[in-house]
């Protein structure tokens, strides 16, 4: 359910802005900050709220998380002003970056290293997955029938129930070190490090990639990532063990987890904007079309998961990639006087396929290659990718777009502009491709060592 939540409400604003920017007569520029305040708190205090989980108790943070989750989603919904709104908008995104690391650490102690934790973990990916489709499923309806505000409030009964059941159903677990160092020089570094890097990919698409803040705000975060870095390379008890970083199948997983979120929000956004401003969709109907991907995926996580312990992860993800790119390529192909069947359902499911199996071997193998000792911060790594990808998706597909007409007034123009903007997306979804043959080869196993049963894969190192 956290999974759930976390990947929806950084997603179903998407279909709102316009709705909260009538409402709080605001502009289309501002606007835009109340997605870009939640990417880049959740994306930028990922890894620090991963390793308060291992240090402090991953249960007792994931309950802060929780209540601060519920208390800025009250705020956010009642905001009066979009000063209001984008400041709780933050606040909800230092809970998610609580409870996203927190929660999928406390899956990987509650199940044993093998088929059952791969089990475990398809099934926590594949709820995010769907979490993603079904913000936009139910965005449009709900902002459509109750009001923007709502949007928020319908996590307050969902964090409730959490909060309620969380001390009941959820043992209490840390790292195993019993000295608690928090490495603030890496918390530090990292933070502002990958606040700088989202919030030049969010600005980019406005001010352009050249301009003086996009690119002081790439410079810095170059620098203070090389910072951290030399920090963890000298630290005692680092925030994150640079030889994690030498797993082909962390960083594989996580490269791969990266793309899979460019894929998915850059499809959102041109297919959106395609379906409302040239075939006249209200966000009611948007919704409601977008069952058939919301299916697709709840049908791709369960068969990416059998797939998981059986085949490893290399096929999996790379057969979600392909998937994925054969959905863009035929949304690609959309027409001016397009019809729903026709333009968008073909291409919907293959995509919904893709993206139900896919993060859920990524997250499989990315944690599968760390110890249960940084579990939080390994998790937190995964997410951080995930909002990263998500963000840098969101710059390509926007900036391919409005090259190619896309903000143009005239219909043909703007379904040339769309169409180029899901081909950008297939470009990505070839890397994916790339990334799971390349580094998510399994290898031999050692003389004497035993293959894992539990997903066909020996942590390989670059």
């Amino acid at each position: 359910m956290t999974g759930f939540m976390v990947v929806l409400d950084s997603q179903i604003v998407i279909l709102a802005l316009p709705s909260i920017e009538r409402g709080l007569d605001v502009s289309v520029e501002d606007g835009q900050w109340v997605l870009s305040a939640y990417m880049l708190a959740f994306g930028g205090l990922l890894l620090f709220g991963g390793r308060l989980a291992d240090l402090r108790g991953r249960r007792q943070m994931f309950i802060v998380g929780t209540a601060l989750f519920l208390v800025s989603s009250l705020l956010c919904g009642f905001a009066w002003s979009a000063a209001v709104l984008i400041g709780a908008r933050v606040v909800q995104g230092v809970s998610a970056a609580l409870m996203a690391p927190t929660s999928l650490a406390i899956l990987m102690g509650m199940f044993p290293e093998g088929p059952e934790r791969n089990k475990a973990l398809a099934f926590w990916s594949g709820v995010g997955g769907i979490g993603a489709t079904a913000s936009l499923l139910i965005g449009g309806p709900i902002t459509d029938t109750l009001g923007w505000a709502w949007i928020f409030f319908i996590n307050v009964p969902v964090s409730v129930v959490m909060l309620v059941f969380a001390p009941i159903l959820f043992p209490e677990s840390r790292g195993r070190s019993g000295r608690r160092a928090y490495d603030p020089a890496g918390a530090l570094t990292s933070t502002v490090g990958l606040m700088l890097l989202i919030g030049a990919i969010v600005l980019a698409p406005a001010k352009g990639w050249l301009s003086g803040p996009a690119l002081g705000m790439l410079l810095g975060s170059a620098v203070l990532l090389g910072l951290f870095v030399l920090v963890e390379s000298r630290a005692v008890a680092p925030l994150v063990p640079l030889q994690t970083f030498r797993s082909r199948l962390f960083v594989g997983g996580n490269l791969a987890m990266s793309l899979f979120a460019a894929i998915t929000v850059g499809m959102s956004i041109a297919v959106t904007a395609y379906a409302q401003q040239v075939l006249g969709y209200t966000p009611l109907q948007f919704g409601l079309g977008m069952v058939a991907m919301t299916v697709m995926a709840v049908v791709g996580s369960y068969v990416g998961q059998a797939g998981l312990t059986k085949i490893g992860f290399r096929p999996v993800v790379a057969t979600a990639a392909v998937a994925m790119g054969v959905g863009v390529f035929l949304l690609s192909q959309v027409t001016v006087h397009g019809t729903y069947f026709a333009d968008l359902f073909p291409g919907l499911l293959m995509f919904g396929l893709g993206l139900g199996a896919g993060p859920v071997a990524a997250v499989a193998a990315t944690l599968s290659a760390v110890d249960q000792e940084i579990a939080g911060v390994a998790s937190g790594a995964a997410n951080a990718g995930f909002q990263i990808g998500g963000a840098l998706g969101a710059a390509v597909t926007s900036a391919i777009v409005v090259s190619n007409g896309g903000d143009s007034a005239e219909p043909a123009r703007m379904t040339n502009g769309f169409g180029a903007g899901l081909t950008g997306d297939l470009v990505i979804a070839v890397g994916c491709l790339s990334v799971a043959l390349v580094l998510l080869r399994p290898k031999q196993p050692a003389p004497g060592q035993d293959r894992d049963p539990g997903n066909g894969e020996v942590a390989t190192q670059l």
